[in-house]
């Protein structure tokens, strides 16, 4: 189903005076592009997309959504990776100046709808209790492990996202995408990404199975990572949010986009090209509240 104009073209709530977190349902739209130009012709073109937010994550539904590719006559195609995300790859022969990534897509919220119920198997998956290059952990991450105590994993998450805000300064520009757990944490600053991996690093350390998450947060300019753990719910498990760049768990004012074991699985955008380098990137996003009741 494709986002119609007239839903597109209503103005957006003020999410601040909105009481998402007592909303029976809120819809939400998102619109996101990206711009790639070249300074000269390029050739094989190869680039994948992780932007389209899944179908069910929990109580959050994707209702209608669109995703559209100009500037070069491309090849599709969208499949589910190994987390269950869906990933587009566009492939072009030739791109003269530039191409343009967008898509939009309506979400609703649907309260009575609960949390991310997963299988019990969850619990003792790898992925998401090994370290990864990006959350391999030192000494340092190891003693701050050792000191977050007992309790339920539930409360040790707890600790540990408290533990992590105070740790790492919000501080833009410090680090990359490259930037470990280990590394950021010994910078004591970074962005939502590394408190997201230091968390992972150190739930991981603690035997409680931990991904990435990727998506938006209302209220920010870009795209935003945060970090779910998994514990058990009777028989199964669920996925509880946290995000320990802000201190707390994660709510109705935070959109899922795609799930990882580190932020290497899920970047929305990346690709390769045969050609001269010289590439400009240019981004614009509009994501807030088009009702709740």
């Amino acid at each position: 189903m494709t986002p119609s104009a007239e839903l597109l073209s209503r103005p957006l709530l003020d999410h601040t005076s909105v009481d998402l977190e007592g909303a029976e349902r809120v819809t939400y739209v998102l619109e996101q592009s990206f711009h790639y130009g070249y300074d000269r012709p390029i050739d094989r073109l190869d680039h994948r997309l992780v932007v389209v937010p899944p179908a069910r994550h929990g109580n959050q539904h994707r209702r209608a959504h669109r995703l559209d590719v100009t500037g070069a006559a491309v090849r599709r195609r969208s499949r589910r990776d190994g987390h269950g995300n869906t990933v587009v790859r566009v492939r072009a022969d030739r791109v003269e100046e530039g191409v343009r990534f967008g898509v939009v897509a309506l979400l609703e919220r649907v309260r009575s709808d609960g949390p991310v119920h997963l299988p019990a198997s969850v619990l003792h998956d790898p992925r998401l209790l090994r370290p990864t290059r990006l959350t391999a952990p030192d000494d340092r991450l190891r003693d701050l492990a050792a000191g977050v105590g007992g309790g339920t994993p539930l409360e040790r998450a707890e600790r540990v996202c408290a533990l992590v805000h105070e740790a790492l300064r919000y501080e833009p520009g410090t680090t990359t995408v490259e930037t470990t757990a280990a590394e950021a944490l010994g910078g004591g600053r970074g962005v939502c990404q590394d408190s997201a991996h230091v968390m992972i690093t150190l739930c991981r350390l603690l035997g409680v199975p931990a991904r990435y998450v990727s998506g938006h947060l209302l209220g920010e300019g870009g795209t935003h990572g945060w970090t779910e753990v998994v514990v058990r719910h009777g028989d199964a498990a669920v996925a509880v949010p946290f995000d320990p760049c802000n201190g707390g768990r994660a709510g109705a004012d935070y959109l899922t986009v795609a799930t990882g074991r580190d932020y290497a699985d899920v970047p929305p955008t990346s690709g390769s090209y045969t050609g001269t380098p010289g590439s400009t990137l240019t981004t614009s996003r509009r994501v807030g509240v088009l009702s709740a009741a």
